[in-house]
């Protein structure tokens, strides 16, 4: 009897022990979503005082410089308007105050400085991180005799040697000098440079585009970045001016502390772009199968229009590439292991609508431009919603009509999640990309808007011009139990764990379906699935992002392992809690490789997508091109 009260008695503190531990989980949660909401407080507040600055009236016609502004639009740039905010950015900037400026891709940012640059005496030194967005760039101002250079490592000599002599010969005509954040960061001669520049009052501004880079929170950060923390310090009295497409108020707010700008005037623009359309596909299973299922696409709703594909990795671009020119398709890489004339020669004729598609890796691609793309299509997932945006605004820079898509499978998660899981918040944004794609309920466009802090039901008006809004490509939505699947899940982690055995995603995906060697792994209470393998992925793909699973990675001499471990969710789930997921029904819906677009609003965009590209391409035989007809229908 003894013994037994003394079991009754540790039974109670188990009891209490465990009731104790979710408490304790509870008050974790509640305290991180207090300290999520006193950070976001303290960014708003600052957000809040820069508005008041910003509110000033920097739209004014009366600064002294007005008329030098618009004369050089229009004589150097045959510009007549201005896009919202480009003239506060240059009145700022040429009061010599600091300043950021979001404005969406294909906003007209780079015309910020560079007309500023004409007006003002000495140089403005750009910083960018791409070296092919500057060439392009520098071409382009040269054919319309604007005086523009660029560094970098590929710049010869003798060229180099020249543009360094103009930095400090006021008679130099030089206006605008592109440089890349390593060049600045490695040369001693070129800061010395500068010094003399800003002694001599010829350092007219610093302009950093992609300024986003300078954060360890944002999504491309880049090392080099960092350099540009001194600036401030060495010019307190040079004006910095820092571009982007994305940054949310966190990182704008990371950005000003690095540059030593605290509280300097920042501009937003509405980031909504309402003439793209923003869809999700569930992509193929095979890398054949999708290639044929994007020839498709490409065939059926954008026939000779201009489009750009991005890919995951080099070696995807090439096949992917060759599979749209088996379809029939005039497609062809772009990456940074082509040679530059080769390079050249793909951009060129793109550009002139001689090729339809460019295939691009998505650190390079971002160095095209042509305001009249048509498509833009992810055959692969996107690191994070802030890439995502940048990447698909590539789309329509001409405001027209446009269509952005993404391929989503789950085993691209896992491809991204073990090259960003080193990165500050890589593995956390990956995972909203992640949570964007699987959503069957919520407005595309409004879950862009509020990532980057706007009020979604203010700013966007979708018009269905999203799958989740149109009401010919929406699905319905319910919520599933989902306990069960997540305890058998459970099993299986802790047989295989038993066997002294780790599984990747794609392991555990087949173990639960009772596929290949995992049979080893049925346990007492493990009932292999019987349901498909898309759905098998979404349940697993939202256990992730719900934290009832966790990746965890392991080293070895060529790659990052993806493996599956109990997440920190379990021990609400074995004290009883239930578990719901919220699903698409997988309802009927039109195929997406059909056109969605109005039949008026798709001749539109048709007759405004320009010359088409030309059969004669003699890049690839026309006898080379077979049909790619084939219909390849998924439904979401």
């Amino acid at each position: 009897m003894a013994a037994e009260r003394l079991q009754q008695q540790l039974n109670d503190i188990e009891s209490e022990l465990l009731s104790t531990d979710n408490e304790i989980q509870r008050l974790r949660g509640v305290k991180q979503s207090l300290l999520r909401k006193r950070d976001e407080l303290k960014v708003r507040i600052t957000q809040q005082v820069q508005d008041e600055l910003a509110r000033t009236d920097w739209n004014k016609n009366d600064y002294p410089w007005h008329e030098q502004v618009r004369k050089h639009a229009k004589e150097v740039f045959n510009i007549n308007g201005f896009r919202p905010l480009q003239i506060p950015t240059i009145n700022v900037t040429l009061s010599g105050k600091d300043c950021i400026l979001i404005m969406p891709t294909g906003g007209g940012k780079s015309l910020c400085y560079q007309l500023p640059a004409l007006v003002s005496d000495g140089i403005t030194i750009v910083i960018s991180p791409l070296v092919s967005l500057m060439e392009d760039q520098v071409m382009a101002l040269k054919r319309i005799n604007y005086p523009a250079a660029m560094l970098s490592a590929t710049t010869p000599k003798d060229e180099a040697q020249a543009i360094n002599r103009a930095l400090t010969d006021p008679k130099n005509p030089l206006k605008l000098l592109y440089i890349t954040p390593e060049r600045l960061a490695k040369s001693k001669r070129f800061m010395a440079k500068l010094e003399k520049m800003n002694a001599d009052n010829q350092f007219a501004r610093l302009a950093i585009d992609e300024v986003h880079c300078c954060s360890q929170w944002g999504h491309d950060f880049r090392p080099d970045y960092k350099f540009l923390g001194i600036m401030k310090r060495q010019f307190p009295n040079v004006p910095i001016l820092g571009l982007t497409a994305t940054a949310t108020a966190h990182i704008v707010a990371d950005v000003q502390n690095m540059l030593g700008i605290e509280g300097c005037i920042v501009l937003r623009a509405p980031l909504d772009r309402p003439n793209l359309r923003y869809e999700i596909h569930q992509k193929p299973p095979t890398q054949k199968e999708s290639i044929k299922y994007l020839g498709d696409i490409v065939q059926r709703r954008f026939r000779d229009q201009s489009g750009i594909v991005y890919c995951f990795s080099i070696k995807e671009t090439e096949e992917v590439a060759a599979g749209l020119r088996e379809c029939g398709i005039s497609a062809y890489p772009y990456h940074a292991m082509m040679n530059a004339a080769d390079r050249s020669s793909v951009h060129r004729r793109w550009a002139t609508n001689k090729v339809q598609v460019v295939v691009a890796t998505v650190a390079f691609g971002m160095g095209i431009d042509k305001p009249d793309v048509r498509f833009v299509v992810h055959h692969s997932l996107s690191k994070s919603l802030d890439n995502y945006y940048q990447e698909s605004g590539r789309a329509g820079r001409d405001d027209d009509s446009a269509t952005c898509i993404l391929l989503y499978r789950f085993a691209d998660v896992f491809r991204q999640s073990s090259s960003v899981f080193t990165e500050k918040s890589g593995q956390e944004n990956l995972y909203a990309m992640v949570s964007y794609c699987i959503d069957g309920k919520r407005c595309r466009r409004a879950i862009l808007s509020e990532h980057f802090g706007e009020d979604s039901n203010v700013i966007v008006k979708c018009e269905n011009k999203c799958d989740n809004c149109d009401p010919h490509t929406a699905v319905m939505t319910k919520e599933v139990d989902v306990t069960a699947m997540i305890k058998t899940l459970y099993k299986i982690l802790d047989m295989a764990s038993t066997n002294d055995e780790r599984l990747t995603p794609l392991k555990l995906l087949d173990a639960w379906q009772g596929k290949g060697g995992s049979k080893k792994l049925k346990g007492e209470g493990v009932t292999f699935t019987n349901m498909p393998k898309e759905r098998c992925e979404e349940v697993l793909a939202t256990a992730l992002l719900e934290g009832y699973l966790r990746e965890d990675f392991h080293c070895t001499p060529y790659a990052y392992i993806s493996y599956i471990n109990v997440g920190p969710m379990a021990k609400a789930v074995k004290s009883g809690n239930k578990v719901v997921f919220t699903f698409r029904t997988h309802a009927k819906r039109k195929s997406d490789t059909e056109d969605t677009m109005p039949a008026k609003k798709q001749k539109t965009a048709n007759r405004q997508a320009g010359p088409p590209a030309r059969c004669e391409d003699k890049m690839v035989p026309k006898a080379s091109q077979p049909s790619c007809s084939k219909e390849i229908v998924v439904v979401q």
